[in-house]
């Protein structure tokens, strides 16, 4: 701060040698220069943050509840894609391991990737409407 001062002092005031006049202009400019300071932190919201260190660190693991959840709604999945007819059950299983809409179209023999496209939603829409209209449990 008090470099910024100086080299503020040099540049844009050197006409002013007088130490009585010197003082006064420097406190003023660094107190506009933390007022400065101040109102961009507050604009950044950097007054409010929370420091790094005091974060508690996250779980990477599931607590019981969760896992239990999570279990169930997979079940539910596997349920419901078992609703679902062949063609569907192919599509999801090919989206699953990692094919595009054109890889899903060549390894179907579809002639269209549009069709591909129309199946795949009535598929996401059936298995949703299995998993009795939401995603999660009721």
């Amino acid at each position: 701060m008090a470099q910024e001062v100086l080299e503020l002092l040099v540049e844009k005031y050197p006409h002013v040698t007088s130490l009585t006049e010197l003082v006064p202009l420097a406190l003023r400019i660094t107190r506009f220069k933390i007022m400065s300071g101040v109102r961009t932190s507050i604009r950044r919201g950097e007054h409010t943050a929370v420091p790094v260190e005091d974060m508690p660190l996250a779980d990477p693991h599931l607590n019981p509840a969760e896992l239990a959840e999570r279990k169930e709604q997979v079940a539910r999945l596997r349920a419901a894609l078992l609703t679902l007819g062949d063609r569907c059950r192919d599509l999801i299983r090919l989206k699953l391991e990692g094919k595009t809409f054109a890889e899903i179209q060549l390894q179907l023999n579809v002639a269209s990737l549009n069709t591909i496209y129309v199946w795949d939603h009535r598929c996401r829409k059936q298995l949703l409407e299995a998993m009795g209209g939401s995603w999660d449990k009721r």
